[in-house]
This record gives structure tokens, C-alpha cells and sequence, in this order.
């Protein structure tokens, strides 16, 4: 099916981090909205948000965090008062993956170095300072558990070749799937 066929109730579901729809969830109380985004991809997709960070039940807005300790396995801090929040993004990610799973989504795209949603570069902390980079808490559970699917953040999507690539994409993983 091309997409030119697809009625609005047919179209395919993609992830998309909630910022880049313009959702005010981000830690300062604004949006990254993304009309390459919303515009673009928003004529050919269903877009489906998630905060991370507001699915765990933090506020907007909230102090800054970060993630900090082994780049395999780091833990996401609040700058300000050293709070871990690594458990209760863990079970929020945990959780999240089996909802999304029952969508069919057929894509994702996250919020470049975010700490929970950062799908490659994000800076992780040693001894306050950037010692290494790694990926967000809730990218990273997305990656184990939809390892085939199409993932990318919003950045490179600016890039024409690597956002027709990725709608393409897209349209192979659900016709496999």
C-alpha cells in the first residue's frame, strides 16, 4: 500500500517524543516543536507522544538532570539536589514499551541528547564531568525491545535523504511486521 492510498484511520503509527509536538513537558516548561515533524511526516503518519519524564509522574517544570556514571548502564540524576531517578524512569520505560507494543508502532523519533530520550551522543557524567556519551534511559528500552524498528531523532530528519530513507523504512518494518 503507498501511502497516497492511506486514509487518516489507515495511516501508520510512529513514536515521537511529546516536546517535538510542541507539548510543553520539557524541564523548563516549554516545547521543541518540530514542524518537519508535524507538518511533514504529520501528513503521512499517525504520531503517537511520549514524555518519559512526565509518564514517571515528574513535574513541568522540574529541575535539569542527567545522566551520570557507567555509559552502559548510567544512572539519570537531578543536577540540583542529586535525586536518582533511574528507578522509576526503569519501570516507566518498563511499562511503556508493553503499551506501545499493543499500538503497532511502525517508527520512533526522539529528542536528540535528551537523558531519557537521547538515541545516540547523549553526554554522560563522571565527577561532574562529560566523561563519555551513551543513550537516554527510555531510547535505549525501545532499542531492546523493537531492536528492527525504524528509530531516529528529530536532527538528522532535517536531512532530506535520511528522512526519505526513514519513511521508507518505516514502510519496510510494517509490511514485515
Amino acid at each position: 500500500m503507498e501511502l497516497e492510498d492511506r486514509r487518516p484511520e489507515n495511516k501508520l503509527k510512529i513514536g515521537v517524543s511529546s516536546c517535538l509536538l510542541g507539548e510543553k513537558v520539557r524541564y523548563n516548561g516549554g516545547h521543541k516543536l518540530d514542524p518537519v515533524i508535524t507538518d511533514t511526516l504529520g501528513r503521512l503518519f499517525t504520531l503517537v507522544g511520549v514524555c518519559p519524564e512526565t509518564g514517571c509522574g515528574l513535574p513541568t517544570p522540574r529541575d535539569a538532570m542527567r545522566l551520570e556514571g557507567n555509559p552502559a548502564e548510567p544512572n539519570l540524576m537531578v543536577i540540583r539536589t542529586r535525586q536518582d531517578l533511574t528507578v522509576p524512569m526503569q519501570y516507566f520505560c518498563q511499562m511503556e514499551v508493553i503499551r506501545l507494543k499493543g499500538l503497532a508502532l511502525s517508527g520512533f523519533i526522539f529528542k536528540a541528547r535528551s537523558p531519557s530520550c537521547g538515541l545516540c551522543r547523549v553526554e554522560v557524567f563522571n565527577e561532574g564531568v562529560s566523561a563519555a556519551t551513551g543513550r537516554g534511559l527510555f531510547a535505549e528500552a525501545m532499542v531492546r525491545q523493537f531492536p528492527l524498528m525504524p528509530m531516529e531523532e528529530e536532527e538528522t530528519l532535517h536531512l532530506t535523504a535520511v528522512r526519505e530513507s526513514f519513511i521508507q523504512r518505516v514502510l519496510d518494518y510494517h509490511d514485515t511486521d
